[in-house]
């Protein structure tokens, strides 16, 4: 079997790169640039064998992320989301497993996931009551990616003090209303918002239920993939730059994020964002007036960096992004850098 990273290579340049500024520019994501992936079986990167899935080791999935961000932002963001629940239903026993583990593992079906308001304090967005049969659910789902795309959305829905799974049927009806949103980037996504009002889940569609407080930590142990985001969308304006001062720093950002411990997440998520600012700023700069046009990458790019300030963004990520930013206002201020970080002082 070829190695995942050099096929993920190969259909980032060859498919996703080529196609990404008319990516960017449509309603919604081309069909055909999600089923290059999973032709490739990068639906199942992260699914056991046993159901068909790669079962790739977090470096693999890393590495996979950032390369294929380099060709193409929008197509790996909505990509990305389908991984975590075609791992669950994986390790599932029983019906539901049965019905969706290997269709998710191959990427026949297709999920997108809801669970960013989770991170939001109290009261819950989205709550679910247990009744006969299965669970209602009510409230609201702020950001769900790849609506049209997907054919579940795996929702994070609030039971008490705990968390209920649930694999939702990603189609709009009288007890779902799907409002669109229109992003400034990666706006193919198809990004909307959901609103449940009494919508009834049957209770073989839960995936696990679990105290909101150990998502809480399993969450905040879980930053630093999103970070590779950030280095693929550098990585393609270095690229598109030639040789450049920057291209060590790209090594450097990479290394932090993969050596960093849990509680230096925040600041090496913080680091790799500004990175990719910088690198998509310099392309921009390299380019000129031509690099403003909507048929070159450097303003997509630029836009796409801007997006990945804020995507997967906590509280303690945005506080050490300001940090960041008011430290490069003081020029003779300092801080003690992540070891390796392209800011040492």
């Amino acid at each position: 079997m070829p190695d995942i990273i050099t096929v993920a290579d190969r259909i980032a340049e060859q498919v996703l790169f080529p196609a990404s500024l008319a990516t960017d520019a449509s309603p919604i994501v081309p069909r055909e640039m999600l089923d290059a992936l999973a032709e490739a079986g990068l639906y199942g990167i992260s699914a056991s064998r046993e159901v068909g899935g790669l079962a790739a080791d977090a470096a693999t999935e890393v590495a996979v992320i950032e390369t294929l961000a380099a060709g193409c932002l929008t197509t790996t963001f909505v990509w990305m989301q389908h991984l975590g629940t075609a791992a669950v239903v994986a390790q599932l026993d029983g019906q539901l497993h049965d019905e969706w583990a290997r269709p998710l593992a191959s990427g026949a079906r297709r999920a997108g996931v809801a669970f960013s308001h989770l991170r939001r304090p109290d009261p819950p967005m989205l709550t679910a009551t247990e009744v006969p049969g299965g669970y209602v659910v009510n409230g609201m789902a702020p950001l769900v990616t790849g609506w049209g795309r997907i054919d579940v959305v795996h929702m994070a829905t609030r039971l008490g003090p705990d968390i209920a799974w649930l694999l939702v049927d990603a189609s709009a009806s009288p007890t779902l209303e799907v409002r669109p949103l229109e992003l400034a980037a990666v706006n193919a996504s198809a990004t909307v918002a959901l609103r449940a009002a009494g919508h009834f889940v049957p209770a073989s569609r839960l995936t696990r239920v679990q105290p909101l407080e150990d998502w809480l930590v399993r969450d905040a142990a879980g930053l630093r993939t999103n970070g590779f985001l950030s280095v693929g969308v550098a990585r393609r304006c270095l690229a598109l730059i030639g040789a450049s001062p920057l291209d060590d720093q790209l090594a450097l950002v990479r290394s932090d994020l993969l050596s960093a411990q849990p509680e230096q997440f925040p600041e090496v998520r913080a680091r790799a964002s500004l990175f990719a600012l910088d690198a998509a700023s310099s392309l921009v700069a390299a380019g000129g007036g031509r690099s403003v046009v909507r048929d070159q990458h450097a303003q997509r790019l630029a836009r796409e960096a801007i997006f990945l300030l804020v995507q997967g963004q906590t509280p303690a990520i945005r506080a050490a992004q300001l940090a960041l930013f008011e430290q490069r206002s003081e020029p003779d201020g300092r801080r003690t850098p992540v070891a390796g970080s392209p800011w040492r002082s």
